[in-house]
């Protein structure tokens, strides 16, 4: 099954915040609306924006304000995917090249801030005080995941705390406001407002595991990217420091290529992490979040809705890329 069909009842409310989003990247400046235009036709799973939507329907569903919560959470980030790019000098995203290999480092960056710009107007249509307090701490917050990362760069002495805390801040928490803005413009309770953020943010620790056990399983074509890209971009994920606790020699292994950038010895690594067990071990972490996530949709009101939401989360814990 196709992940569009778990959420099709809100097929017609997606295709309004399409309509939103389209305006958001709307620019005077002929680069800025092109590489906006970029961004959007390159398309995605547009998780966030479906999860402001079935949160939403805990409380008083209207989709003239949550429309915008969504719009302004899905351009919050693509803003952070550009910011993303240039940061890790990608040339290639979902298989198109990214707006700085089109372009150049400044207009990316640019292009990045105007977006993140656009959202925050997007976001005055909310008349919630708590909704902006919340979105305000939320970009802070991702700001310091990404000078996080850059900070932990080829850091092998680095544990997994810090990898937590860094994913947490670069995306469950984006995930998790989705769920908890959703609720937030619809009036839902408090109680409601905190599972539903608790789901987000378990969904989300266990999307980004998921990617980063891809990284090293999926192929070229299949993610849109070089396989193992994180790795020789200097991040280090779950799967290696769960196969540097197994192989000794590992550590040492991966330092050396970032010191020769020997593609055979990038081969031998990768084979090695493969083999060690740490595919499953990371696979097993992703799965404790969503058992996490599972016992948060639990404590939800029965309904469409909460429906959607678990066959979601069942779904990014079985993807395959």
């Amino acid at each position: 099954m196709k992940l569009t069909e778990l959420y099709s009842h809100v097929k017609k409310d997606l295709l309004q915040i399409e309509s939103e989003l389209e305006q958001s990247i709307s620019a005077d400046h002929p680069i800025l609306q092109k590489a906006g235009s970029q961004l959007l036709k390159a398309g995605g799973k547009r998780i966030r924006p479906v999860f402001v939507l079935l949160s939403a329907h805990f409380g008083e569903y209207d989709i003239r304000s949550v429309k915008k919560v969504a719009a302004a959470l899905e351009t919050i980030h693509m803003a952070s995917l550009v910011h993303d790019d240039v940061i890790d000098d990608a040339e290639l995203r979902r298989g198109a090249k990214t707006v700085k290999a089109e372009y150049d480092n400044k207009v990316a960056m640019y292009t990045g801030d105007f977006l993140f710009a656009k959202a925050i107007e997007m976001m005055t249509h909310v008349s919630q005080i708590v909704a902006h307090q919340v979105l305000s701490y939320s970009m802070k917050e991702m700001c310091l995941g990404e000078i996080q990362q850059i900070k932990e760069q080829f850091d092998l002495d680095q544990n997994i705390r810090q990898y937590l805390r860094r994913i947490k801040r670069k995306t469950a928490l984006l995930i998790a406001i989705s769920c908890q803005l959703g609720a937030i413009a619809s009036n839902a309770s408090v109680q409601l407002q905190r599972q539903l953020y608790r789901f987000g943010y378990s969904v989300g620790m266990a999307f980004q595991i998921t990617d980063d056990i891809l990284d090293f399983t999926a192929t070229e074509k299949e993610l849109g990217k070089p396989a193992g890209g994180d790795l020789k971009q200097g991040n280090i994920t779950l799967p290696v420091f769960y196969a540097m606790d197994k192989i000794p020699e590992l550590k040492g292994n991966i330092q050396r290529y970032y010191q020769t950038w020997d593609e055979d010895e990038f081969s031998g690594i990768i084979a090695q992490i493969n083999k060690s067990g740490s595919i499953q071990k990371a696979s097993m972490a992703a799965q404790s979040y969503l058992a996490d996530a599972f016992a948060a949709a639990d404590q939800l009101p029965a309904g469409q809705a909460r429906n959607s939401m678990i066959k979601i989360a069942k779904y990014i814990g079985k993807r395959k890329f």
